[in-house]
């Protein structure tokens, strides 16, 4: 999964940065409204971390455009703001929860899998086609009944892909989904995972097609 962090304490920032990426997610971090904004124009998100009291301003008028933008992406909202009325207001702006500082990063981290289990409608997001069983959430693969151990973008790829059979993804996208800006990489390294991936999936009725000029997309026999 992907991640935009907007938090202006470093501290906080860096170690909810550091518990999210040690999960596998990559992390955008923000520490302005307006980086927020130029974040979630270029940069595609399964969920946004955001904070209310900014440098800049007030973390509301960003879920407010976010929302009247008719952008779904899921909101949690990290706020020391502990009256009801103030927690409401955020939940009727759009957010799909919240968590008051402090928090304890477990708390934090459960919240986030129950956000995206509701956004994927459904309760457990364990996907099987064929011979394949996957669990985004528990982070397993089982082939023919073979647990087959993935490597954290390994394991995201996969996730992209098996979410949308069919579809195809340009390498750029992919790219978008798996490194955060700040990580110095060349697009080639999604060619590097997309191998890394055929191998795990040699015996299994799935198969990642190259698309010369378009990108990947997987396919099921």
């Amino acid at each position: 999964m992907k991640f935009l962090l907007v938090e202006d304490n470093a501290e906080l920032a860096n170690a909810i940065c550091a518990r999210m990426r040690m999960d596998g997610h990559v992390v955008d971090h923000a520490d302005r409204i307006q980086d927020a904004f130029a974040f979630s124009e270029t940069g595609d998100y399964d969920l946004i971390l955001l904070d209310i009291m900014l440098p800049d301003g007030d973390g509301r008028s960003f879920l407010k455009q976010h929302r009247d933008g008719r952008k779904d992406t899921p909101v949690i909202v990290l706020t020391a703001r502990s009256q009801v009325s103030d927690r409401i207001s955020m939940l009727d702006l759009g957010a799909d929860d919240y968590v008051t500082k402090p928090f304890d990063h477990e708390e934090l981290q459960a919240r986030c899998r129950a956000v995206l289990r509701r956004k994927a409608g459904t309760g457990q997001g364990v996907i099987e086609l064929g011979n394949v069983r996957f669990d985004p959430v528990a982070g397993s693969l089982t082939v023919d009944g073979k647990a087959i151990t993935l490597r954290n973008r390994e394991l995201r790829l996969l996730e992209l892909l098996i979410n949308a059979p069919g579809q195809i993804f340009p390498k750029h996208k992919l790219f978008d989904r798996l490194f955060s800006y700040d990580e110095d990489v060349s697009e080639n390294a999604i060619e590097v995972y997309i191998g890394r991936l055929r191998r795990h999936l040699e015996h299994a009725s799935l198969r990642i097609t190259t698309l010369r000029g378009l990108g990947y997309r997987l396919d099921h026999e």
